[in-house]
Parts: structure tokens; sequence; C-alpha cells
């Protein structure tokens, strides 16, 4: 029978659309069939993605709203213009961070939510992506729309502290990995090169500037409906403790009915 679709693992720093180059490329039998991902993944996030295959593709909408789970961490004392490491950051010293208060702050999420896009999404605004305007430094003239979902889970599974050497070795590893962004479409919205060198001149400067010698990194475990984005979640866990905070990392752990496909 033939494929409609594939799970396959993004890997951090793959694109959607180079995971889907490289499937082709290992899969000789897939030919020139047309084929498109269904729920895609950031540049810094892994794990699994749908790509459907030749006729399947026009059943996308379908596979798009499959519930998601997910494992993520978050860091806090830091802020990026993406919510992740692969942005422009912004640093702040901040005191470490209790289990008690850390999982009164998931208990808020659990449920129906509204949170808002990330800046740096598609979502568009009176007809120009969201990632134009931050682009563009207009954020402040627009208001960026909120998106409904339902979080199912949202678990504290546990808190470490990293040193700065660490942390400088992990967040530069984490941005080597991103290749050039293909021509055209919305997955180069950060320039050929992402901005990969602005992004890493600020990470250098806000570590050399800082005192502090270790960070409080949490890893939570989210089962939610489609559109929830965590790095939203991790920015907004953060905001309800009173920090700054993004999404260290990301890693979808599973797709679909009882989040098992």
């Amino acid at each position: 029978m033939e494929k409609k679709y594939v799970v396959l693992d993004k890997e951090i720093g793959e694109t959607p659309l180079a995971l889907m180059d490289r499937f082709r490329a290992e899969n000789p039998w897939v030919g020139d069939k047309k084929l498109t991902y269904a729920g895609r993944l950031d540049p810094m996030a892994s794990g699994k993605m749908i790509v459907l295959i030749g006729e399947e593709c026009k059943n996308k909408e379908k596979y798009l709203a499959l519930d998601k789970e997910y494992e993520f961490e978050v860091l806090f004392g830091f802020s990026t213009d993406t919510g992740d490491v692969l942005g422009l950051v912004e640093s702040e010293a901040v005191d470490v961070i209790g289990e008690d208060s850390l999982k009164t702050a998931t208990r808020k999420f659990v449920g129906e939510i509204s949170l808002p896009y990330p800046a740096f999404s598609s979502k568009t605004v009176q007809g120009k992506p969201l990632f134009a305007w931050a682009l563009e430094g207009r954020l402040d003239e627009i208001e960026i729309p909120r998106r409904k979902s339902v979080i199912y889970k949202l678990s504290l599974e546990g808190s470490r502290t990293i040193s700065k050497e660490n942390l400088h070795s992990e967040i530069f590893g984490k941005i080597a990995k991103v290749g050039p962004a293909p021509s055209g479409g919305r997955e180069d919205f950060l320039g050929k090169d992402f901005r990969k060198q602005e992004i890493l001149d600020k990470w250098e400067a806000a570590l050399n500037k800082t005192n502090k010698k270790e960070f409080q990194i949490a890893k939570f475990v989210c089962a939610c409906s489609s559109g929830t984005y965590m790095r939203t979640l991790a920015v907004e866990i953060g905001k309800c403790l009173g920090v700054k905070s993004l999404a260290f990392s990301i890693h979808r752990t599973k797709i679909g009915e009882n989040r098992g496909i």
C-alpha cells in the first residue's frame, strides 16, 4: 500500500523544508511526488513532524488539527525577540525559583487558554506577517493577535542549574546548527542566515556582562491542542513568575489521537 504520510524526526537547526528535502533524497521511491508538512517546527525545535505524500497533501487541514505533546525547557533570566535562543537577547539577574513556585505557575495554564502569537511567526496582521512587522521594528503599531487553545497537561519534570561556560557552549552549539534558510517562503523570515552573527554577538555581550556564574533551567511536559506555541508558553511562564524567560529547548514527542502517531 502506498504511504499517505510519514512521521519524521526533525533535528535542531533543520528547517521543515530541509527535512522534506532530506526525506526525498533518502527515499528514491518518493520520486517527484508532492510533499508537504502538517504542523511546522521552528529551527531551534526538534522532534516529530508529519510529512504528507502525493494526493494526501490535499487533506492537510485534518492533520493540522491533531493534538501534540512536547518536552521543553525554560531558561530564566534571559528574553529574546523570538522567544527562544535564536533571537536578540536581553538579560536580568534573577534568584533561583523554587519548585513550589514553578508548580504553581504551571497550574495557571492548564485548560482553555489564550496566548499571543510569537512576534516572529507567519500570522498575518493588516495584510503583513508578524515577522515583517517585527523586523521593521513596528510591533508597537499593531495589536498582536491571540490564539485560543487547550492545554490538557503541563507538568514540571525538574529543574537544573547550568554554568555560564556550559550555557555559552550549548547556546552557540545550537545556533551553529542553523543553516541558510531556503530562498523564498516564510521560513527565511530572519534573513538568509537567520541574523546569526548579530544574535551571537548579542549573546556574547549578555553573558560577558553578567556576574552570575550559574543559571536556572526548568523542564516541562505539555500535552495540548493544535496551535499552542511552546515559545510563547515559555515566555508566559516567566511572566507569571515575574522574570524574563525563553524556550531553551523544544522537542515534540507525540502527535495525534492520544498524541501517539
